[in-house]
């Protein structure tokens, strides 16, 4: 990974840097403040849906506009208000956040096996238009297991059967299954791990194509997205090493992926595998694959040619064609684009001072990058100029075949994965007990988050199981004080 040399933090130095302890000179140096001014205090009761601190008084109210509409659940077509309606008729969630719980990382599978914020993308083998995933013929490129329909509304209940003829079946039941299994540490000491089994049953809509590839996406969190949209694009270019010249085993790739609203190809930076281009596209993407909402950048349904039922279900569209008005999609973006990061917890602890240096020594920084300073021109004032924590390089990074599931999506590859950024992490499990770490939230930890890395992150994972327990627990630390 070819990193840049950490210099002093100025309005004028965009450069990332990944920071070596030895180079540290104080506290204040490795980002107390992670989203810069942006950067908030939380309460005995943690909320990833603050808005940044330097917000601007004149703005609050549209930031709080933006976060009603994410609240609020969307509802069939037709209904007495036409400004949350068009739901489905096919969905995964009724809100942004019934996924996003408290705009942090979504819950993963219980014992039920239901996983809320958990989806299934499905493709068939090869590139699509613009080189983007295949859909499955009849059921898309996501697996729907909820529909606006009576008969689904009611199911398990009495006499449910009654409505089958109404409304638009859902594609599926979805179920994860939990499969554990150990990790054993150098000095003998075990980690349990689980790997998820995907149960899909009751297809509403026939058989899939049998060469049909299922990856999950377990939901992550908000805080920052608005400050890594503002990460310049020639940083990420610079950290990026395709043919691992420097020969380190990291060979981070920049996605290539379809800007439906420029009509070309830009760099990826968002999402799980670095697919979308802006947070505009990402919102609306959202909006669209998971809870079947039409807007200015999606304006289609969530049903393919081959579901003439669901084609043919009412919509919520208004005079211009849109579930979503431009007017909604733009205050819901600037709300995500706003949300503040947590200030970091306990950075003076004598464990996290210790982790923050093994961090550094075990390899983590290589893709975990951990300084950018935003760019001058950023579209919301407040985010411009800032000097900001996130740990990520926002590259595509082979992570080996425990955690491939085989699907292209543009340039990564089956096994490739965005590196996540690591602000708030610390943070998931006062959200919700159930959290979820890595694509699909099979890591309960960040311990078992780290001892899942392989593929170029094998090395560093091998040099953090090789280290002393305390060692081990105080890496963590750091990790969980960001």
């Amino acid at each position: 990974m070819l990193l840049a040399c950490p210099g002093p933090a100025s309005e004028t130095d965009s450069a990332p840097v990944a920071e070596g302890s030895a180079q540290v000179q104080s506290l204040e140096a490795w980002g107390l403040r992670p989203g810069g001014e942006a950067t908030v205090a939380l309460g005995p009761s943690p909320s990833f849906l603050l808005p940044a601190a330097n917000l601007e008084p004149q703005r609050k109210p549209d930031f709080y506009a933006g976060k009603a509409l994410s609240t609020q659940p969307w509802i069939r077509a037709p209904a007495t208000t036409d400004a949350r309606d068009g739901l489905g008729p096919i969905y995964h969630a009724r809100s942004c956040l019934a996924c996003h719980v408290k705009g942090g990382r979504g819950q993963s599978a219980g014992d039920d096996g239901l996983a809320p914020a958990t989806l299934v993308r499905l493709s068939l083998p090869g590139r699509g238009p613009h080189g983007g995933p295949v859909p499955e013929p009849v059921y898309g490129t996501q697996l729907q297991p909820k529909s606006t329909s009576l008969s689904h509304q009611l199911r398990g209940r009495a006499g449910a059967d009654a409505y089958d003829d109404e409304g638009v079946p859902a594609e599926a039941d979805v179920r994860i299954r939990w499969k554990a299994r150990s990790f054993i540490y150098p000095d003998g000491s075990a980690l349990e791990l689980r790997a998820p089994e995907l149960e899909v049953s009751s297809l509403g809509y026939g058989p899939m194509d049998p060469g049909v590839r299922m990856g999950l996406r377990h939901t992550p969190a908000l805080a920052g997205m608005g400050l890594l949209a503002g990460v310049d694009a020639a940083d990420i270019e610079r950290l990026a090493d395709p043919e691992d010249l420097d020969g380190d085993g990291v060979s981070g790739r920049v996605n290539r992926v379809w800007d439906p609203e420029s009509a070309s190809m830009k760099p990826g930076r968002f999402g799980l595998k670095a697919n979308q281009p802006s947070l505009r596209v990402q919102v609306a993407a959202a909006l669209n694959g998971d809870m079947g909402l039409s807007s200015p950048v999606f304006p289609e349904q969530p049903c393919s040619a081959n579901q003439p039922r669901c084609l043919a279900a009412p919509d919520g569209n208004d005079a211009d064609g849109f579930e979503v008005s431009e007017a909604l999609l733009a205050s819901m973006v600037d709300f995500v684009a706003s949300i503040a990061v947590p200030k970091r917890r306990k950075p003076h602890d004598p464990m996290v001072l210790r982790g923050q240096a093994l961090f550094d020594a075990v390899g983590c920084a290589d893709c975990h990058v951990a300084r950018y300073v935003t760019v001058r021109n950023h579209a919301l004032p407040h985010l411009a100029s800032q000097e900001i924590w996130p740990y990520t390089d926002l590259l595509l990074h082979d992570m080996g075949p425990e955690l491939a599931d085989d699907r292209e999506d543009f340039e990564a590859t089956g096994r490739e994965w965005r590196t996540p950024p690591l602000w708030g992490a610390g943070l998931a499990r006062a959200m919700h007990a159930r959290v979820g770490f890595l694509h699909d939230g099979r890591a309960r930890t960040i311990e078992e988050a780290v001892v899942w890395h392989d593929g170029e992150g094998r090395a560093s994972r091998d040099r953090f199981a090789a280290l002393e327990l305390d060692d081990r627990r105080a890496l963590v630390a750091f990790v969980r004080s960001l």
